[in-house]
């Protein structure tokens, strides 16, 4: 009788798991101002907005979100994350992917570009400013004082007329001038940004296995884009080929290099297969189907960590997506169907700032979780529960 109990209980929570997906695209490219998460007292106009899962308000045109004790991030063009501090407010000013323009009203924001797609631009206004992103990059917004700081990437600001660019390790005070000055990168990292680079990681860590689930599915991946990872609870990025190293470290891949990394295959380069090869507002440029070359097309593989069994571990990759790895590479059968086949594995993080916990696993049994500085991990095999 117990098996038949878990196996009833694993289908019923597959069958809620699968209802709560349908709410939620898989792929979302249209429009900027998808709200994927919030914590605390986060305001969509006067209307409280909660985390639900599979559920993301918009952000329209001309609306305002506001936060009180609480944070929040949205989404914007493929690869660019906007997440606001607290006692902040911004406007969406348009929300089109050829010119996304937010409006920062009060408080503070960081931006981080993982990706600036050919044909897709991001400005952040605030009062008569206007600052355009020019390249992947982290960009700390503040409204007291008004200033924007570049941690990495550039920037143009626009401002009465006059342009300046806002190079890596400068900022600018918006304050009826365009005079940039140096800044101690290290001395500001704050709440918001540690918090900004625990996001990005736990993104990470949703990436691998939407980016294996999509190169199982067999879909063509033409471009960057936005991708529903149900085990997490969220949407990850995936770049269209090869790996990308985001400005915090962290690796997304592509659904073209991904299983090469998860199996322990010998690394091949597509295109422009190196650490940040997206800048300056350009796509990747590379077709998907094209044949990939050896490692000496990219760069060396990734240096071997003793910590982890003398495997192969790239630089920002999350210790759960180590584990992962060397679980599925171990012993676990490559399933055709989606996400990952095999025995029982675990994995997991925990992160110094926001504490944030997380694993993944086969697509018959997920689990995701936060945790107050712990670490995460499942067992596979029986059907699981998803947990946040």
């Amino acid at each position: 009788m117990k098996p038949l109990v878990r196996l009833a209980l694993g289908v019923t929570v597959w069958a809620a798991m699968a209802l709560s997906v349908a709410s939620a695209q898989t792929v979302i490219s249209a429009k900027s101002g998808l709200i994927h998460y919030v914590e605390g007292r986060v305001y969509l106009g006067d209307q409280l907005t909660e985390s639900k899962f599979g559920e993301y308000p918009d952000l329209k045109e001309n609306a305002q979100l506001r936060t009180e004790e609480g944070r929040a991030e949205v989404l914007l063009t493929p690869g660019v994350f906007l997440r606001v501090g607290e006692n902040s407010a911004i406007r969406m000013i348009t929300n089109r992917l050829i010119d996304t323009r937010v409006e920062l009203l009060s408080g503070s924001a960081v931006v981080e570009a993982d990706e600036l797609l050919r044909d897709n631009g991001v400005t952040i206004v605030y009062k008569d400013y206007a600052v355009q992103l020019q390249k992947k990059g982290v960009y700390r917004f503040d409204s007291e004082p008004p200033a924007v700081r570049v941690y990495d990437g550039a920037v143009i600001a626009l401002y009465n007329g006059r342009s300046e660019e806002v190079k890596q390790g400068h900022l600018l005070e918006m304050n009826g001038d365009l005079k940039t000055a140096h800044f101690d990168k290290d001395k500001n990292a704050d709440e918001l940004y540690l918090w900004s680079r625990d996001r990005s990681q736990y993104l990470a860590m949703a990436n691998v296995s939407a980016a294996q689930s999509v190169n199982n599915s067999g879909m063509y991946w033409a471009n960057s884009n936005w991708y529903w990872n149900p085990f997490f609870g969220m949407y990850t990025f995936i770049p269209m080929s090869g790996v990308y190293y985001n400005p915090f470290g962290y690796a997304f891949w592509s659904p073209y290099s991904v299983y090469s990394y998860l199996y322990s295959l010998p690394y091949y380069g597509y295109g422009n297969y190196s650490p940040g090869y997206s800048s300056g507002g350009g796509s990747s440029g590379n077709t998907p189907g094209h044949k990939p070359g050896r490692i000496g097309h990219g760069p060396a593989p990734p240096p071997r960590n003793p910590g982890n069994g003398g495997i192969h571990m790239a630089r920002g990759v999350p210790t759960a997506t180590t584990a992962m790895r060397t679980a599925s590479g171990a012993g676990s059968a490559h399933s055709g169907g989606g996400g990952f086949a095999g025995g029982g594995h675990s994995g997991g993080f925990s992160s110094g700032s926001s504490g944030h916990s997380s694993s993944t696993m086969n697509s018959a049994s997920a689990s995701s979780g936060h945790s107050s500085g712990g670490g995460g991990s499942v067992g596979g095999g029986g059907g699981g529960a998803h947990g946040k």
